[in-house]
């Protein structure tokens, strides 16, 4: 089935390798002083190219909402409260035991479904809250003339880093789960290809 047009494709590779920039020049800026030693990169390149990927980040979610606004792709994130939580159940079961005993997947990919619930879920925390969270915090750090001075007596500057840590920290976590997960597919290696040619192999092939 031909799942993932050359737009999704090229949005998620180049979604990957900024993803990958930010964690390795965030736990960077993290964990190294700007006296120290580089940790990984040094602070000051970890700062400049740190920024630089946000910027491209943030234009290239700019390009995923709106494909998904404008093309048939976004129908895959609406997620229908209808059985939504037993079919969730369902999934979990089925990456806890069911696929280690040979069960047939209970929501097979469809031209319609690319998702099973667990998927949806956890794409939707990613690409619809967490994203949009590290982005804006991201700017309030960027720019801290425009964040609020103080929240609760605790300043402001300090919850939007708070919040910056918490919501990359998620999506580290996140992507690494989606990359054992596409690992799942009717070979270690089929999801992969799969976003480089376009076209799902079911497990039946």
């Amino acid at each position: 089935m031909y799942l993932y047009p050359k737009w999704i494709r090229l949005w998620h590779v180049i979604n990957a390798v900024l993803f990958i920039v930010l964690i390795v020049t965030g736990v960077s800026m993290q964990y190294t002083d700007k006296d120290q030693a580089a940790l990984i990169v040094g602070f000051a390149k970890a700062v400049k190219w740190h920024n630089f990927a946000a910027v491209i980040l943030t234009v290239n979610y700019i390009i995923f909402v709106a494909g998904n606004l404008f093309t048939n792709n976004g129908r895959q994130y609406n997620i229908k409260r209808k059985n939504f939580v037993s079919d969730l159940m369902t999934q979990l079961k089925y990456y806890a035991f069911g696929m280690f005993k040979g069960e047939k997947h209970p929501f097979p990919v469809t031209e319609n479904r690319k998702f099973n619930p667990l998927q949806k879920f956890s794409y939707v925390l990613a690409m619809y809250v967490a994203v949009p969270l590290v982005i804006i915090s991201g700017i309030g750090l960027l720019f801290p003339e425009i964040t609020v001075k103080a929240v609760f007596g605790i300043s402001g500057l300090i919850l939007t880093d708070i919040l910056h840590i918490t919501m990359g920290f998620f999506l580290s976590v996140f992507m690494v789960i989606h990359i054992y997960t596409c690992t799942l597919g009717s070979k270690p290696t089929s999801l992969f290809r799969g976003m480089i040619t376009g076209y799902h192999v079911s497990d039946d092939h």
